[in-house]
């Protein structure tokens, strides 16, 4: 890492974390930075994580689309994934090549776990003909089910790309409902639902308004119509920081996992964040420890079965190659 990249992660870590909390991290930080450069290993940090491994361990952050895109490049000998199974998955299935780590082995996904190989298969048997498209928050058994996988920042313009009338998405019900209504392709839809944003409400968001005056409300697509409704912008957590880029609100509440809103706001100094909460508990199974250690003895190890690898990336490799729309 360069001098300039070091001194800009030691102030973005300075303005997210205080400095009690730092001082107890150092060691954990020093340690991964060494065993990083030992094991020519990459940190790759889904914009949930928390600030301390986000803004102190990671080299690249994102969504799940710019994530899958950095692990397909990355020539690193390990990547190491902060985030869930299905992102690590992801990484191990466009590189497979490289040896990847979850710091976690039991960080799992409500929505990915909502959903099964054998319930894709049983409605393609229902709805004959119509293409798959699934989220990229499935298992790869389920993506090896499916003909391509999607984003919440390009799941509109995947469905609309496989020139279909009818598309089977899945799993999450709420932004399947959203993309249904910017589309007239004929949807079918899993219940599926991802368990952090499904508990926000409409009625929460008309009370943080009464709150502060002028407050631009910014929703993830994963949140239930009622809620989508009520938020002045919806889209993906990139899509989000892309938004806040060009209008510079004053005042802002994001609606989704909460560490995005710590991590986010580092990037905003100027703009004033509400931090409606709600945690994600997989997520937050990724520890500083948890990637020393994995780093330390190489466990966690990514492995999957060649013949679900083999479709399941296809699936991917069909998502990457129409982008994020």
């Amino acid at each position: 890492m360069s001098a300039q990249m070091h001194d800009l992660r030691a102030q973005r870590l300075a303005a997210a974390v205080p400095e009690l909390e730092r001082l107890d991290a150092q060691e954990l930080l020093d340690e991964i930075a060494v065993l990083k450069r030992a094991r020519h290993a990459v940190v790759l940090a889904h914009n949930y994580q928390a600030p301390l491994i986000y803004h102190g361990v990671a080299d690249f952050t994102g969504d799940s689309l710019a994530l899958a895109q950095q692990a397909a490049r990355s020539d690193a000998e390990v990547i190491v994934l902060a985030g869930v199974a299905f992102m690590a998955e992801t990484a191990k299935l466009l590189n497979p090549a490289r040896t990847v780590l979850l710091p976690a082995s039991e960080a799992g996904c409500s929505l990915a776990e909502s959903i099964t190989a054998e319930d894709v298969r049983a409605l393609r048997r229902r709805h004959p003909g119509a293409p798959v498209v699934s989220y990229v928050n499935t298992s790869a058994a389920v993506k090896a089910e499916s003909d391509v996988c999607c984003t919440s920042a390009n799941a509109l313009r995947i469905v609309e790309s496989l020139g279909a009338p009818k598309v089977i998405f899945l799993p999450d019900r709420y932004l399947g409902h959203h993309v249904q209504q910017h589309t007239g392709v004929e949807l079918v839809l899993w219940d599926g639902a991802c368990e952090v944003h499904q508990r926000f409400s409409a009625a929460e968001l008309r009370d943080l308004r009464a709150r502060q005056a002028g407050l631009h409300i910014l929703a993830h697509p994963e949140c239930p119509p009622d809620v989508l409704q009520e938020a002045d912008f919806v889209g993906s957590t990139q899509g989000m920081v892309d938004h806040l880029t060009a209008t510079q609100p004053a005042h802002v509440a994001l609606i989704t996992e909460c560490s995005m809103s710590d991590n986010v706001a580092v990037e905003f100094p100027q703009l004033h964040f509400l931090r409606p909460c709600n945690l994600c508990p997989h997520m937050r199974r990724i520890t500083l420890t948890g990637i020393r250690d994995a780093l330390l003895q190489m466990q966690h190890v990514i492995e999957l079965d060649a013949a679900i690898a083999a479709p399941a990336r296809r699936a991917l490799e069909r998502m990457l190659a129409v982008g994020r729309g």
